[in-house]
C-alpha cells in the first residue's frame, strides 16, 4: 500500500466526515421580550408597577438541528416571568417545553407543553393589534381560549401554500383527584385530556381567516366544547379583525373543577366575568389598527361577552370591554406604549371585576397603562 493511497483513503474519510457533520448542523437561538408598566384603575381601584403590560415578560431557548434530506430536530422551552418582582408568571417554571421533528414535505410533530389550538389560530390570524397579539393587562379574548397551554400535548401542523392546519392531543396523566380535609385538591398536576383541530388560511394580499375547535375533559371529570372562528385584512397602514369565541360546559361542574374554570373566566386581566353556575360565554371582538408614522402604530379593540346557562339567573350577564393603544418604537428591539382600556358588566348580581374592603362590587373600571419594552 503506497503512501499516496493512504493519504487519499485519510483525505476521503475526512470529507465524508465534514459533510456529515455539515449536514447535522444546527443553531440554538437564546430570546427574550422584557416589559414593565405603571397601570392606575379607577373606581375603587390602584396604583401599582405591573411586570409586563403590553407582553409578558420572557425568555427563551430555540434549538434546530439540520438533519439533512429536509429534515430538522427542533426543540423550545420558554419561561415568563414578572419584571416588577423578578418571580415566575405561573406555577409552570417554563411556560412551554416541546420537543419534535420537522419536515419540509411532511410538516412537524411536537410533543411536550404548547400552546393549544384556540391560542394558536387567533393569535395567528386575528390578533387584537399588530404590535402584540393580546395586551398583557388587559386581554378578554384569553377567557374563552381554556387554558391557553397544554401539558403532555401531541401536536401536529401542516403547511401547504397559504394554507396551514394543525391538530392536538394531549393525555390525561395526572388527573388524580384527592380531599384534604374539607378542601378538595388535585394531585399528580393540572393535566387535561384534550383533543382539538386548527384550520387558517393567509393570502399574500394581507387577508387572513382561521378556526378552531377543542374539546377539554378537566381533572375531575368536567368537558368543555370551544370554538373560535375570525379573521384579519391588512391593507397599507390599515388593520381590521374579527373573531369570535365560545365555550360551553357539557355536563355537571365538578367541584374539583370549579377554581380551574375561574382562573379561565374570572381572571381580572379579561374582566373577573365570574362564571358561577353559567355553562356558556361567547365572545365577539372587532378592532382595527393604523400605522401613522414609520414609529407610531395606534389600535383599538372593542369586545362584548355573553354569559348564559346560569339556573340560578345570577350569572346570565354581558359585559363590554373597549381599549385603545398607542405604540411608540425607538427602533427594532425598544418600543414605549399607552393604553387605555373601561370595562362595564351588567346583568345578574353574581359578577363584577372585584370586591372593595367594605364589599362592595366594583362593576365598572377604567385603566391606564404607561410601560416600555424591550425584545431580545
Amino acid at each position: 500500500m503506497t503512501d499516496s493511497f493512504v493519504k487519499t483513503a485519510m483525505a476521503a474519510m475526512l470529507l465524508g466526515t465534514t459533510a456529515s457533520m455539515a449536514a447535522a448542523q444546527g443553531s440554538v437561538q437564546l430570546y427574550g421580550l422584557v416589559d414593565a408598566a405603571v397601570r392606575v384603575t379607577g373606581n375603587h381601584g390602584k396604583t401599582q408597577m405591573v411586570g409586563g403590560g403590553m407582553s409578558q415578560s420572557r425568555w427563551g431557548i430555540n434549538v434546530t438541528e439540520d438533519l439533512g434530506a429536509g429534515l430538522s430536530a427542533i426543540a423550545n422551552f420558554e419561561n415568563r416571568f414578572l419584571t416588577d418582582t423578578g418571580n415566575t408568571a405561573a406555577v409552570n417554571y417554563f411556560q412551554q417545553a416541546w420537543i419534535g421533528m420537522r419536515s419540509e414535505d411532511w410538516g412537524q410533530l411536537t410533543m411536550g407543553r404548547q400552546f393549544n389550538v384556540l391560542l394558536e389560530v387567533a393569535a395567528s390570524t386575528y390578533a387584537s393589534f399588530p404590535s402584540g397579539p393580546f395586551m398583557e393587562v388587559y386581554k378578554p379574548e384569553i377567557g374563552v381560549a381554556m387554558g391557553t397551554r397544554t401539558n403532555n400535548m401531541l401536536k401536529y401542523a401542516a403547511h401547504r401554500g397559504p394554507w396551514r392546519a394543525g391538530l392536538q392531543y394531549s393525555f390525561d396523566e395526572g388527573n388524580t383527584v384527592a380531599r384534604k380535609g374539607s378542601e378538595v385538591e388535585l394531585t399528580g398536576g393540572l393535566a387535561m385530556k384534550t383533543a382539538g383541530g386548527y384550520l387558517r388560511y393567509a393570502a399574500g394580499s394581507g387577508l387572513a381567516i382561521g378556526g378552531a375547535y377543542m374539546n377539554t375533559k378537566m381533572p375531575a371529570g368536567t368537558q368543555f366544547d370551544a370554538y373560535t372562528l375570525g379573521g384579519s385584512y391588512r391593507s397599507g397602514p390599515w388593520y381590521f379583525s374579527t373573531g369570535y369565541g365560545m365555550n360551553k360546559r357539557q355536563n355537571r361542574l365538578a367541584a374539583e373543577d370549579a377554581r380551574l374554570i375561574n382562573a379561565y373566566w374570572g381572571s381580572e386581566v379579561n374582566g373577573g366575568f365570574q362564571p358561577g353556575d353559567a355553562d356558556k360565554r361567547q365572545l365577539l371582538q372587532l378592532g382595527m389598527g393604523y400605522q401613522v408614522t414609520p414609529q407610531l402604530n395606534m389600535g383599538v379593540h372593542y369586545y362584548h361577552v355573553k354569559q348564559s346557562g346560569s339556573s340560578s339567573g345570577a350569572f346570565n350577564n354581558q359585559a363590554n370591554f373597549i381599549v385603545a393603544v398607542a405604540d411608540y418604537a425607538f427602533s427594532k428591539r425598544t418600543d414605549a406604549y399607552v393604553g387605555v382600556d373601561y370595562t362595564r358588566i351588567s346583568g345578574g348580581a353574581g359578577s363584577y371585576i372585584e370586591k372593595t374592603a367594605t364589599g362592595d362590587l366594583v362593576r365598572n373600571r377604567a385603566g391606564l397603562t404607561i410601560g416600555l419594552r424591550h425584545r431580545f
